[in-house]
């Protein structure tokens, strides 16, 4: 009960709770769209949605102060790769919430005169390019992690031991691709942190890759997608130890 309430307490665990339930209901209403039955249920999840999304940009006003102030930290990290990385995410993180604002308030009247439309473009874009420099950290901190394994003299006899029990599969599919795959699998394992974060951020990719009209996928997707990041960010938030850093 203690962990739930610390939870709760933060904007940025409500947040997290107000999102997943703004996906979930998401699903839920592509799920039931061909159940004329259900109809009034429908119409109640999709009002659930609308204030679940309303309620979230309450809670992310001033987080592009956060942003700012994260990018300006990993502009001194010593790898430049990670520094380039996050930094970029960090700054387009910061724009999307600036846009993010900016049509919380139109939504109630602050603003008038705003292409909403073309805010919103704004706001899916730098959410992407956001995203797609997370991923990239992603992949190198996964090509350290393998690159690192595979010089590990103790790692490369469990490897040989796994491709050795096997050896007509070894035979049959390319022996590099089989060790690859260990490796791979081995290093998520060993840090579940990456493979959270990673699994993550292609969950939110198809978000704004939707709204963009790049790849279009049905609003069943998006729900699920969104649903399953929202639940990895709850998870991260509960256990520190899973949140990938830097």
């Amino acid at each position: 009960m203690d962990a739930f309430v610390k939870f709760t307490s933060q904007s940025q665990g409500r947040e997290r709770i107000f999102r997943a339930t703004q996906y979930a209901s998401a699903l839920a209403i592509y799920l039931l769209r061909n159940h004329s039955e259900r109809k009034d249920l429908v119409a109640k999840l999709k009002s659930l949605e609308t204030n679940m999304s309303a309620g979230r940009k309450l809670f992310r006003l001033g987080n592009a102060v956060n942003s700012i102030e994260a990018s300006k930290r990993t502009m001194r990290l010593s790898d430049r790769v990670l520094a380039l990385c996050l930094t970029v995410a960090n700054i387009n993180r910061a724009l999307y919430f600036i846009c993010d604002n900016v049509l919380w308030a139109r939504s109630v009247g602050l603003i008038r005169d705003l292409d909403k439309e073309r805010w919103s473009r704004n706001s899916s874009r730098c959410y992407l390019l956001s995203l797609v420099m997370s991923l990239t950290r992603d992949v190198y901190v996964v090509v350290q992690l393998m690159t690192r394994r595979s010089r590990d003299a103790h790692f490369r006899q469990k490897m040989e031991a796994h491709l050795s029990e096997s050896p007509e599969v070894a035979e049959a599919v390319v022996p590099h691709l089989d060790a690859f795959i260990f490796l791979l699998f081995e290093s998520f394992k060993s840090h579940p942190a990456v493979a959270l974060d990673m699994l993550k951020n292609i969950c939110d990719l198809f978000i704004p890759l939707n709204t963009l009209g790049i790849y279009q996928s049905n609003a069943g997707v998006v729900g699920l997608c969104g649903l399953m990041s929202s639940v990895i960010g709850i998870v991260t938030l509960v256990q520190p130890k899973l949140t990938l850093k830097p």
